[in-house]
């Protein structure tokens, strides 16, 4: 059986990585002039690291990245607000994105990869399986499901970077009015770093400015990056469906997420090992997918009206009241809920 992936990103090559554990015949066509990976950090959840680990690859992402737990979550001014425990908690591996997009790429030979090629069409693919994998902006799920919505602006924009260290912090969250920031440090010292607002799109705005009063470490990453990303965030609306005949939508093309819960990345690899478990059936994929990954979309959305819409005063001491009342056993429940996945059973 032949598969074709269309899309050479985290969840693309992943899929190529899975499909062959199970025998599948794949090629990977990426439009870019080579393959990589541009961005800041990543959090592999400990869902993730179980994809990974059936993937054969989990031993080399744990030499590139960190393995912390999370510090907790601050307010603005440098207040503790939740720590989270250890305990009932597995710890999260913190990597650069390229670092991780590097361990798949190195899991596949080179010739079964091809840079340049830009498809337009499902048409002219052969093959037995197509998977869309070429994220948010898919060309492909247009063309599949031209009446289902695009990407719409999710209301925020944001800032990501690395800042090159040394540094020696834990892993953490930041909640401010109408703003938050993340913290996620990388083996060799640097930091990767996000800072996010909610602001119109495309709006004329200085980050340093925006977030000159907030705890340090934050302004002095911010101001020690020699490099700062910038983009608008969008999400994609939920699909009545993830597959359309011997085509699957995978990763950002089928539920582009908004940040935070830090899921992202991390359902793509879901994605890719749950299609090889299902050894390529779209039918068995949707109905294995699509509840899961919509779920962890619509968890997202209800973390950040509970982060970085909170604006008011009045919303934010009870929003910053409840965290601090909160058990750290309590909190950690809350996030095992989704990094407790499990990869599928194998086909016979």
């Amino acid at each position: 059986m032949k598969a074709i992936v269309v899309g050479g990103g985290i969840g693309g090559l992943a899929t190529a990585v899975s499909l062959r554990r199970v025998g599948w015949e794949v090629q990977v066509l990426e439009r870019a002039a080579e393959f990589g990976e541009v961005g800041a950090g990543i959090g592999v959840m400990p869902n993730a690291l179980r994809a990974l680990e059936w993937m054969g690859v989990a031993d080399e992402a744990r030499r590139l990245g960190t393995s912390r737990v999370s510090g907790g979550i601050k307010a603005s001014e440098g207040r503790w607000l939740a720590h989270l425990p250890e305990v009932g908690q597995e710890k999260i591996i913190a990597m650069h994105r390229a670092d991780l997009h590097g361990v798949l790429l190195r899991a596949l030979p080179p010739e079964i990869l091809f840079n340049n090629v830009e498809v337009r069409s499902v048409q002219e693919l052969d093959a037995d399986l197509v998977v869309a994998a070429d994220g948010i902006n898919s060309r492909l799920r247009a063309e599949l499901l031209p009446d289902a919505p695009g990407p719409v602006y999710a209301g925020a924009t944001a800032w990501r970077g690395v800042a090159p260290g040394p540094f020696d912090l834990p892993i953490s969250q930041t909640l401010g009015p109408g703003g938050e920031a993340g913290i996620l440090p990388l083996a060799d010292g640097r930091v990767c770093w996000y800072v996010s607002t909610v602001a119109p799109a495309h709006a004329d705005l200085d980050p340093a400015e925006l977030f000159a009063g907030w705890h340090e470490p934050i302004p002095t990453l911010m101001a020690t990056t020699p490099d700062i990303l910038r983009h608008d965030i969008y999400e994609l609306p939920l699909l009545p469906t993830f597959v359309s005949g011997r085509v699957v939508l995978l990763g950002d093309a089928a539920h582009a997420m908004v940040p935070y819960m830090g899921q992202g990345a991390c359902m793509a690899l879901e994605d890719a090992v749950t299609l090889a478990a299902v050894d390529g059936d779209p039918a068995r994929y949707d109905a294995a997918r699509r509840p899961r990954a919509q779920a962890v979309w619509k968890a997202s959305r209800m973390a950040g009206k509970f982060g970085i819409e909170v604006r008011s005063p009045l919303a934010l001491a009870v929003r910053n009241f409840a965290l601090r009342a909160m058990p750290g056993q309590v909190a950690v429940r809350g996030m095992t809920r989704f990094s407790a996945w499990q990869v599928p059973a194998m086909p016979r």
